[in-house]
């Protein structure tokens, strides 16, 4: 493809494994949590999809995000919540499969309203990590080397693998993301 100096096609180890837990789930647990009231494990299925696909893919295409939420009425049963999570993956795969190193380079809005550089909202926190790998849990015995290729895949995976609310106070911590650029429902 024309305005692409380098291959998106291969799937992330921390996607692989998400998908791999997620299949391990007995389909009698999927509704179950450790407390009323809080998610479940299909909420947290359905969440994931949804943010990655209509947060992310959408506000990359320079729309409004459209995350609907997690609820039953996304999909409903096992079944249907994982026809759910990888059809949402699919449709954002291929909607970031599209972007060119030109567009990487275009600003879009994220949900809070702020304008940010579309590589930067998609990779600002796997650079730092990637700089700093001595920062990531697990990998900082190993004395990797800044910028390499493992300390690379490492960020990677390492940032895949937080959840929303801990990837953005990383953020702020670690990048100083002021407030006004954490999207809404987001300790916000």
């Amino acid at each position: 493809m024309a305005g692409r100096s380098r291959s998106r096609k291969r799937t992330p180890a921390s996607v692989i494994d998400t998908l791999r837990v997620v299949r391990c789930i007995p389909p009698d647990k999927f509704d179950w949590t450790y407390q009323e009231g809080k998610f479940t494990f299909a909420d947290l299925i359905r969440h994931i999809a949804a943010i990655e696909r209509y947060m992310y893919a959408e506000t990359v295409q320079m729309k409004p995000s459209r995350y609907p939420g997690h609820g039953k009425e996304l999909a409903d049963g096992p079944e249907n919540v994982l026809a759910f999570m990888n059809r949402l993956h699919a449709e954002s795969v291929g909607i970031f499969g599209r972007l060119s190193d030109e567009d990487l380079t275009k600003r879009c809005l994220t949900p809070a309203g702020a304008a940010i550089g579309i590589g930067k909202w998609l990779r600002a926190l796997v650079e730092h990590y990637s700089a700093h790998p001595d920062a990531i849990p697990d990998v900082a015995d190993r004395a990797e080397t800044p910028d390499s290729a493992r300390a690379l895949h490492d960020a990677v995976s390492y940032v895949a693998g937080m959840t929303d609310r801990y990837a953005v106070r990383q953020a702020m911590n670690t990048l100083g993301w002021p407030a006004d650029q954490v999207p809404n429902g987001l300790d916000r």
